[in-house]
């Protein structure tokens, strides 16, 4: 092996053709390194619109256990004409372009400073298959098959996975593991293998899970003892509110009739849709509804009544590229301004913010309880990359004792005891008052809500006093959903440093990466990850603590540092910005690159 050999640190992109059925073949590739114990992360790059059009996926393998993006290819496999320019120009110095040399490729497409591996992959396919639909799904199988023998992945894992990829089909398996050894014979017989770009065995993945944040957001649901979803589709939500469709029809049936026995309703709109998560909340039930951007814009005015009338409500925000319909099959952390004061007057709506699959599963849960403890809409702020991209991710655990948290709700034995019921009555001043499921007592208890302003029975009222008064309880409840809320993670350094980072949700990746990175350019810095909104008390502690503080933000306007500046009034020269906003997930490079021109020191 060369000097120059990159074992299990590299990336590998697949340029290909919407709708060519590219995609499990591309997974199989990302499977057989994660069965073979390397840390893997893909990214999958797909257009909003019609089937024909350029879609990339990209792997990275990192034995460091990096999973962010990182920039450079290494290997490129291109099966797009129409993207192969810009292919090829992606390519790392030294790197390598693997290309259909069925045909000739253009003088244009050639660098010198590259390595070309041609595979008649449309050749071999029509010598061996009849059916043009076979012709171009077992040329994406043919090509895994020479990835394999370059890289030197055992032959066996794969032959396991396909087996393993049509349980009950065994017809299938012949045919593609005959697609796979054709690549592998190929390579054997007309390059040198293994490429100086390694994958070797480790044992780095132990007992972890590779899954998606959208399950984990669903089978979050399921955990939290949710009962009702209602929603509209939308890119890229959907599948949270399909995979907890899924799991309900495995794990929430009646035994006797076998029937699902949750309520999942497909709204006309968003807006219906979380008007029925309301109504749900309202009657007792655990409800939630989940979408992206645009679909919190037309819900905003129910969330304001969900804020005002103080009912639980949950909904999972996967976000994505916009305004408008923008990039849909883009990720952004675009909503974070949008979410925290969603709807007019003056509301203010408690985020959470997952950085892995195992979070959204846990946050999701964590969210019907805040949800009813507050009794306040609850949103989780995901984004297309944790939510639609596979991660490896720790396995999923939950406390078969752990109890729902409903929060202050009375008994119809408690109301008897009480001479005149006070919806909106702060008993314990915490802001936080007592609610009843419609139907609880006969004479006593909320059967209706207003969204309308009330007093403290909650009887329609338009006094100016009794109005402030139920406005300042509710900024008394905020401040203690500041106690219940997930607190931010630490990453203390050995010594005190003058400068720090901040960071939320899919940024947490990068951002370690781009700690070591900065470590090896002398550049300390203190970090936080930020969990929730309300700020935890620590979150303005930490700044504090700090001359400057970068706050990285994967959208152009800077928002999680000006809700910073907003609620906890800090000096906008204190926090300085570190921006994404094209779409991709941040890297590790660019935040090092932006830290180190801001901090005056030569990259």
């Amino acid at each position: 092996m060369s000097a120059s050999s990159k074992v299990n640190d590299l990336v590998v992109r697949f340029a290909n053709v919407n709708g060519t059925g590219s995609a499990s073949a591309n997974f199989l590739f990302t499977k057989s390194v994660f069965r073979i114990g390397v840390p893997v992360t893909p990214k999958n790059i797909f257009p909003s619109n019609i089937q024909g059009l350029p879609t990339w996926y990209e792997v990275r393998i990192s034995e460091k256990g990096y999973l962010g993006r990182r920039e450079g290819i290494d290997l490129m496999v291109a099966m797009n004409p129409q993207s192969m320019a810009g292919d090829v120009a992606s390519v790392r110095t030294g790197g390598y372009f693997l290309y259909d040399s069925t045909r000739v490729l253009h003088a244009d497409m050639l660098r010198d400073d590259i390595h070309y591996i041609g595979i008649p992959l449309m050749e071999l396919c029509n010598r061996e298959y009849t059916d043009p639909r076979q012709r171009q799904l077992f040329k994406n199988i043919v090509y895994v098959g020479a990835l394999s023998a370059l890289f030197g992945i055992e032959f066996g894992v794969l032959e396991q996975l396909i087996a393993e990829q049509f349980p009950g089909k065994e017809k299938l398996i012949p045919p593609n593991i005959k697609a796979l050894k054709m690549g592998v014979q190929y390579v054997h017989d007309h390059f040198s293998y293994p490429l100086d770009l390694r994958i070797e065995r480790r044992d780095l993945v132990g007992d972890k899970i590779m899954v998606d944040g959208n399950s984990a957001c669903g089978l979050g649901a399921i955990y939290a003892g949710a009962t009702v979803a209602a929603w509209y589709p939308i890119t890229p939500s959907t599948s949270v509110v399909e995979a907890f469709m899924g799991y309900a029809d495995e794990y929430r049936t009646d035994a006797a009739t076998g029937k699902r026995n949750v309520a999942i309703v497909q709204a006309e709109d968003e807006l219906a849709a979380i008007g029925m998560v309301i109504g749900a909340g309202w009657n007792g039930a655990r409800a939630f509804t989940a979408t992206s951007g645009p679909g919190v814009s037309l819900m905003n005015e129910f969330l304001g009544l969900g804020y005002f009338a103080e009912i639980p409500a949950v909904l999972i925000d996967v976000q994505r590229t916009g305004p408008s319909t923008g990039m849909p099959t883009r990720t952004q952390q675009s909503d974070v301004m949008e979410a925290a004061y969603a709807s007019h007057g003056d509301t203010k709506q408690v985020l959470l913010f997952p950085a892995t699959p195992k979070e959204c599963f846990e946050m999701t849960a964590t969210a019907f309880d805040l949800a009813e403890q507050l009794q306040t809409p609850v949103i989780v702020m995901t984004d297309l990359d944790l939510g639609m991209n596979d991660h490896v991710s720790p396995p999923f655990e939950w406390d078969d004792s752990r109890d729902y948290k409903r929060g202050k709700v009375l008994t119809a034995e408690e109301l008897e005891g009480i001479q005149r019921f006070g919806r909106y009555l702060d008993v314990d001043n915490d802001g936080i008052t007592y609610r009843t499921y419609p139907g609880t007592h006969p004479t006593k208890g909320a059967f209706f809500t207003r969204g309308t302003s009330r007093d403290e029975y909650a009887v329609y009222t338009e006094d100016g006093g009794a109005y402030k008064r139920n406005m300042d309880r509710l900024l008394r409840k905020w401040e203690t959903a500041k106690e219940y809320v997930p607190a931010p993670q630490r990453y203390d350094m050995a010594h005190k440093t003058s400068a720090a980072i901040l960071f939320y949700g899919t940024s947490q990746y990068a951002a370690e990466e781009a700690m070591d990175i900065l470590e090896q350019e002398g550049v300390m810095l203190d970090a936080m990850r930020i969990k929730a909104f309300p700020f935890n008390r620590d979150v303005e502690a930490f700044i504090h603590a700090h001359e400057r503080v970068f706050v990285i933000d994967q959208n152009r306007d800077a928002q999680m540092r000006s809700l910073l500046m907003i609620e906890l009034g800090i000096d906008p020269a204190k926090l300085v910005s570190v921006l994404n906003y094209d779409g991709m997930p941040i890297t590790a490079d660019n935040i090092a690159r932006q830290v180190l021109a801001k901090m005056a020191v030569r990259v």
